[in-house]
């Protein structure tokens, strides 16, 4: 009971954090909005007319994914907030486990990066984008919500070996833009050179981009089976090593 009542209070402290904060709520859509429109609107016309189809079937699941991705990792950086500020200290020594701790706050900025990715989703209805496989719906949720929860153990994970802000940053910048610009996000999964497709198998948001298409477009490049399993074997693999380097954490 202790346990649930802990990863509850952090959960829903993470949700407090993230509603109070108007400029980050605001400033957050400011990059999705930016890809969606300049590149959707932009490269479109080119892409139909190389035979490609609608670009905004293909931008548009890899934006949502991308505003996921940013959201969760950077929740990360609440770490080294919390440690600096002694809250973390405060959190640490109470009589749970630090298992409970980190499960209650990856779950917190999961939640978060799962409603930035259900906003974005809904901003995508304005540039001309529409679901095709309605019954698929749920199923597209339940990915968004993995594609949080991989992520934001990975930013808990590298911001458990971190003590200053600006470690973080340079560590992320290196990280996630790669991440996201190397996951199909922006282009099909089809016919890529051999050197870049290799890279792009390795990229854990590949799957959850293909998987994202798969659900609301059926445009898988993968089976939809292969998707889900590489991804919640990725979240079980990131969650345990969030786990042990949070669990090493020295206030």
């Amino acid at each position: 009971m202790r346990t649930l009542n802990t990863i509850s209070i952090l959960w829903q402290r993470q949700l407090k954090r993230y509603f109070r904060s108007r400029a980050r709520l605001i400033g957050s859509f400011g990059q999705p909005i930016l890809f969606l429109f300049a590149l959707g609107f932009g490269f479109g016309p080119i892409y139909a007319k190389a035979g490609g189809g609608n670009y905004l079937d293909i931008i548009a699941p890899g934006v949502i994914a991308m505003a996921i991705l940013f959201t969760a990792v950077f929740s990360g950086i609440e770490v080294i907030w919390d440690r600096q500020f002694g809250f973390l200290k405060e959190t640490l020594v109470a009589p749970v486990s630090r298992l409970s701790i980190m499960i209650g706050r990856t779950l917190g900025g999961a939640t978060v990066a799962l409603i930035q990715g259900l906003v974005v989703f809904g901003i995508t209805f304005f540039t001309g984008f529409r679901v095709t496989h309605l019954a698929m719906l749920p199923v597209a949720f339940v990915v968004m919500f993995l594609i949080a929860l991989i992520f934001t153990a990975l930013g808990t994970g590298i911001g458990s070996l971190l003590e200053d802000f600006q470690g973080f940053q340079l560590i992320m910048n290196f990280l996630v833009m790669p991440l996201f610009f190397l996951s199909g996000a922006l282009f099909p999964l089809t016919d890529l050179p051999g050197a870049l497709g290799i890279i792009v198998r390795l990229d854990p948001l590949t799957y959850g981009v293909d998987a994202l298409r798969g659900a609301l477009l059926g445009l898988n490049h993968w089976a939809m089976l292969t998707d889900m399993t590489i991804l919640i074997v990725l979240m079980g693999i990131l969650l345990a090593i969030g786990a042990a380097l949070f669990a090493r954490i020295e206030v």
